[in-house]
């Protein structure tokens, strides 16, 4: 891939990363990722549930389908006290620590408002409580605002959602560090392994690229569920982030040995189809695409969970990007390993048979 192309992905990728869309309010991310879309696809739409689809090989089986969600971690107001002050609650799981003393964007009324994120000041804080955690419950949002009319009239309302905010960062070499890592970047592997295969496309596969939904708050399938019922997929791949164990105290006996920088992971066990998996691994290997496997003994925890008892079954993968510091508003990750990820995506698609089955014998 030439300087210049690799430039305009990443220009992409920042832009996606930017956009604020915590899970229920993905809208932002999902139109910049339909838009780019709409560059290459022979066809992009969105569905009632705000899931983005782009299509490549319009009617062609088997039909490929391959997901990553764009929705984020994020708060949401809850209530305004009477000096203006913002009370929040989590979308998705946070670490609460995390969130003392971040800056943070709402997505109000009339556009996004600053705000900081108020806490007792140490001094205050009783010796013996020093050392506990700070619950979001805990804290407040500043917003420069002396009452509740003040608050109304920048047009943040209860039930708004916020992101923190924290800014794409180039870091030494290919490494990015964000928030909406988890996992804005499966969203964007999934479009590059179909923008891949507009310009080399499969023999026979046609493939639709899915940027779901509420996977952050999905317990029961979330967009990932609702768009494998409507796409009827012959077979799914999920991009996701998973634990990079290359940081100081990883527990590498029960997450595994997975490296920013060192190939993206491929997992098997629960949700995961034995035959995708070793399809999965064939191309990685032609491909001499560097790779570790992860065990997922019972939930895969991402949008596979979601989409391998759809209808009667689908055959479902799963390829995971190294991420450290995840769920923190500055995840790490490495350029290489989502393009890597996504030619294994590519390359499993182009190697389908037109009568392609995945009936185990």
């Amino acid at each position: 891939m030439g300087d210049r192309v690799m430039g305009d992905r990443v220009e992409f990728l920042e832009r996606l990363l930017e956009a604020p869309g915590p899970s229920g309010f993905e809208g932002r991310p999902a139109r910049v990722w339909r838009t780019e879309a709409g560059s290459f696809a022979e066809r992009v739409w969105a569905d009632v549930h705000g899931n983005s689809f782009a299509e490549v090989g319009k009617g062609r089986r088997p039909r490929v389908m391959l997901a990553g969600h764009v929705d984020e971690i994020g708060l949401q107001v809850t209530h305004v006290d009477e000096k203006g002050f913002v009370f929040v609650d989590a979308i998705g799981g946070w670490d609460s620590q995390v969130i003392v003393g971040q800056r943070v964007r709402i997505l109000g009324k009339k556009g996004d408002v600053p705000g900081v994120v108020g806490k007792k000041p140490i001094h205050l804080v009783k010796p013996e409580d020093r050392k506990k955690v700070t619950e979001i419950q805990e804290v407040w949002l500043d917003l420069g605002a002396s009452s509740a009319e003040d608050v109304a009239g920048l047009g943040v309302r209860v039930g708004d959602a916020l992101v923190l905010d924290a800014a794409f960062l180039r870091l030494h070499g290919d490494r990015i560090a964000s928030r909406a890592i988890d996992n804005r970047v499966g969203a964007y592997v999934v479009l590059e392994a179909l923008r891949l295969l507009s310009t080399k496309p499969a023999r026979h596969a046609g493939t639709v690229a899915v940027a779901t939904v509420q996977e952050e708050i999905g317990y029961s399938g979330g967009g990932a569920r609702i768009s494998a019922f409507a796409l009827d997929p012959d077979v799914a791949l999920v991009v996701d982030v998973t634990f990079a164990t290359d940081v100081p105290d990883a527990n590498k006996k029960e997450h595994g040995d997975h490296t920013v920088g060192g190939g993206p992971v491929l997992s098997r066990g629960s949700a995961l189809h034995p035959l995708v998996f070793e399809r999965l691994v064939a191309v990685a290997e032609k491909e001499k695409i560097p790779h570790t496997i992860q065990a997922a003994p019972r939930a895969s925890r991402t949008d596979a969970d979601g989409i391998f008892l759809v209808r009667s079954g689908v055959p479902t993968g799963l390829v995971s990007i190294p991420n450290r510091y995840m769920h923190s508003p500055n995840e790490v990750v490495s350029i290489e390993d989502l393009h890597r990820a996504a030619r294994i995506l590519a390359g499993f698609v182009r190697g389908l048979k037109a009568d392609q089955s995945f009936v185990q014998d």
